[in-house]
């Protein structure tokens, strides 16, 4: 049963990794997906971030204003520090609670924690492996403008608005190496998933 930690930058093939652990069978636990639920309208994490930062922070059917908030911590790192400390407990929490869900439905699942912030946020819990989807820089800013339409400025931006290459490659057991061929990062993923059931 083992619980896993997947993570990278941004634009460097993580998500590609995920979907093909899920296709062999792993359990995907998505920490975006996890942020978006604890902030969904009427949430007590909502209602801290309101109550923190402004009911501009709201749109008008009660949901979480993305861009304005965004607008707010984005460069900003005492900014983002008070957003941090409201939603990484609550993230944290509920991803426990699903981990124990997974295990609890199968206690041989092996889940995995799509999680993009482990550096900044969750380097410290214990995982019995540690993964890291690695590109370089440069490959990943030329992902961000041909597949999202960012500028090279954006994104640049946003690649070092996260941790950097070497502080995620010191947590990593296993690197896999997203720069190449599609198929050459789903035959290392192919060959993770074999370690991981082997045992």
């Amino acid at each position: 049963m083992p619980l896993i930690a997947l993570t990278g930058g941004i634009a460097s093939g993580k998500s590609t990794i995920a979907r093909r652990l899920a296709e062999h069978g792993a359990v995907i636990v998505d920490a975006d997906q996890i942020v978006r639920d604890v902030q969904s309208p009427g949430s007590p994490v909502l209602e801290r971030i309101a109550a923190e930062f402004g009911a501009g922070m709201l749109r008008p059917d009660g949901a979480l204003d993305r861009a304005a908030l965004g607008a707010i911590v984005f460069g900003d790192s005492q900014a983002l520090s008070r957003l941090n400390a409201i939603v990484h407990p609550a993230v944290a929490s509920e991803s426990y609670r699903r981990f124990s869900a997974a295990f609890d439905a199968d206690p041989d699942a092996v889940v995995v924690y799509d999680v993009p912030l482990l550096a900044e946020a969750r380097a410290g819990d214990r995982w019995d492996l540690v993964v890291v989807a690695h590109a370089p820089v440069d490959v990943r800013v030329e992902r961000l403008v041909a597949l999202r339409g960012l500028t090279e400025a954006e994104a640049r931006a946003r690649v070092a608005a996260q941790a950097d290459d070497d502080t995620r490659l010191a947590l990593a057991d296993v690197v896999i190496e997203t720069s190449g061929a599609l198929d050459d990062t789903i035959a290392q993923t192919d060959a993770l998933w074999e370690r991981l059931t082997a045992s």
